[in-house]
């Protein structure tokens, strides 16, 4: 027997809030980002040279101040900067850090450099993170190769071509942060499929209660409510007998009520129930004494196929009771190698029937029991042999 989880009927599957933060994923710690960021701005500032109010100085501080703040932004969370404000950012990033280099006579302005174009790739799908890239080395290349401005003359414009590089670190640290996205994405829906499923599980469950409690009581009570209304009747014929006789029948669906109980206890619990006894004992109950025909090699079933059997035997002798009371009736159980099959024929009715309540849920629940087996189930009337005009139930269950 598989256990799952309970879970109320009423509680819905959880749906992500559009408007909350994601998880933060596994490996991309915010502190460390801005701990590197505020790192190379406070090595930036110790030596990029010079800086000043006026002149050289004051050009070098403005690009500095530009450079740290396009620097710094690399914490902002993703979903708070769209892409292309993100692309134009990194764009004027990369252009500031390679006028830096151009300017600044001394010091480690290309961090700047660096740093910008590895976040395109992280931030930036991989065609817009190789456009900057690739614009950042040949600005940062173009300034140190033709000295453009008072840079420091000792930087080789090699270098100007690596500041691209990383790049491509970024883009795999995107790749990478993607693949846990996907499988954090994954284990959430499955999550959510087996709470699901879960629900399904319960809402079944009470399905199954639910008939058996309609099998149970609303067969019982219509049959001993029909008893009682018949000896209230004949009360005013003064035919004791038959009021006795009513009266004895109406005891007995008390009785047959609560082995039905019984068995509805085994059932919920999965206790092993003999199908032929139980049936045997079931057509015997309701007054047809060796009514019952098995057939083929009789085996072991499971506690479910049994216990549907058994409510369909039980709906349609309630049935016959009800609609065609002194009817003969009939009841046949064949094993064969691949199928189960039962059939319950009852004949014409000999007595006058009286209207009974009934839940008109009979043929339903038939339906809904043999469907969860795999099976079929017919139901109409007799329309040859000695039973004709009676009415026939056949339930085939696979296994």
């Amino acid at each position: 027997m598989r256990y799952v989880r309970p879970v109320s009927a009423t509680q819905s599957t959880p749906s992500p809030d559009p408007g909350t933060v994601p998880r933060p994923v596994p490996g991309q710690d915010p502190r460390v980002r801005w701990g590197l960021n505020l790192a190379v701005v406070v090595v930036g500032a110790l030596t990029i040279r010079p800086m000043g109010f006026a002149g050289q100085g004051l050009a070098v501080a403005c690009l500095f101040v530009v450079n740290s703040a396009a620097l710094l932004a690399r914490s902002l969370p993703e979903q708070r900067v769209p892409p292309r404000a993100a692309l134009v950012w990194l764009t004027l990033g990369v252009v500031a850090a390679a006028a830096l280099i151009g300017v600044g006579s001394s010091g480690t302005g290309y961090l700047f450099a660096f740093f910008l174009a590895g976040h395109a790739g992280h931030r930036l799908e991989t065609r817009p993170a190789l456009t900057v890239a690739a614009v950042c080395s040949l600005l940062c290349t173009g300034v140190l190769y033709f000295h453009l401005g008072p840079g420091d003359p000792d930087l080789p414009w090699v270098l100007g071509l690596t500041t691209g590089v990383p790049v491509l670190v970024g883009i795999l640290n995107r790749s990478q942060r993607q693949a846990v996205r996907a499988a954090l994405s994954a284990a959430e829906s499955a999550e959510r499929a087996a709470r699901a499923e879960a629900r399904t599980a319960v809402l079944t469950e009470r399905g199954r209660i639910a008939r058996d409690v309609h099998d149970v009581l609303a067969h019982s009570l219509a049959g001993i409510n029909m008893q009682l209304e018949l000896a209230d009747a004949l009360l005013d014929t003064g035919d004791l007998e038959k009021v006795r006789e009513a009266n004895d029948k109406a005891h007995g669906l008390v009785k047959e009520s609560l082995k039905q109980a019984q068995w509805t206890v085994h059932a919920l619990r999965e206790d092993a129930l003999p199908l032929v006894e139980s049936l045997t004992a079931m057509v015997e109950s309701a007054g047809h004494h060796d009514a019952l025909t098995v057939t083929g090699t009789v085996r072991e079933v499971p506690a479910r196929v049994t216990q549907n059997l058994l409510r369909i035997a039980q709906e349609a002798l309630t049935n016959a009771a009800r609609h065609a009371p002194g009817g003969r009736v009939g009841v046949e159980l064949t094993f064969a190698a691949a199928s189960i099959t039962l059939r319950i024929r009852n004949g014409r009715a000999t007595r006058t029937a009286t209207p009974g309540a009934g839940s008109g849920m009979g043929l339903i629940g038939m339906r809904e029991r043999v469907a969860l087996l795999g099976g079929s189930v017919a139901a109409g009337p007799v329309t040859e042999g000695r039973d004709e005009g009676g009415w026939q139930v056949k339930a085939v269950i696979p296994g």
